[in-house]
């Protein structure tokens, strides 16, 4: 089995529902969840919106490839609404579903880049993985989230809107 962490999360509709809804899609089209962290609130990152987004980080254990997983991924956030992109920058959507890790792979392909390579860029990811996964060692950088949390530069606000006791 291999190990992936999610990023998911939205800034459309009913995104408490959403991410409920995506976290039932991944465990029948990807894996089972196995760890899960808070839910945080952030203002959009990159682009002006009248909503903020909702984030989880979620860890899976799936048999599926790193590709199946980004096909599947994809498949979740067309199930639930998101539309194709109608400009170059960032926009609004129901459901965005981003593969961070893969196990230690480092991939870099036309259609796949991992470890993501902006995730240290953004609070809205870093947060919840320091929550979880504070000493997970990032394969490219060689450093633990929780010193890639205390470099990142992002001064964008962020609040934890629920805490999930569900998994550890």
């Amino acid at each position: 089995m291999h190990q992936i962490i999610l990023l998911i999360g939205g800034n459309e509709g009913n995104t408490h529902e959403y991410i409920a809804k995506a976290k039932a899609f991944i465990e029948k089209k990807i894996g089972k969840i196995v760890k899960e962290s808070s839910i945080v609130e952030s203002e959009p990152w990159g682009f002006e919106h009248a909503q903020n987004f909702l984030n989880q980080v979620i860890e899976v254990e799936s048999s599926l490839t790193p590709h199946e997983t980004l096909k599947n991924g994809q498949e979740i956030e067309k199930t639930l609404g998101r539309k194709a992109k109608t400009t170059t920058g960032y926009e609004g959507r129901p459901m965005d579903i981003d593969i961070l890790f893969y196990d230690n792979l480092e991939i870099s392909e036309e259609d796949l880049t991992i470890p993501h390579p902006r995730m240290h860029e953004r609070k809205f990811t870093m947060v919840p993985l320091a929550e979880k996964w504070n000493n997970y060692i990032h394969p490219t950088f060689r450093k633990t989230m929780k010193q890639l949390l205390d470099e990142c530069n992002d001064d964008g606000w962020i609040k934890i809107r629920l805490k999930f006791a569900t998994k550890s």
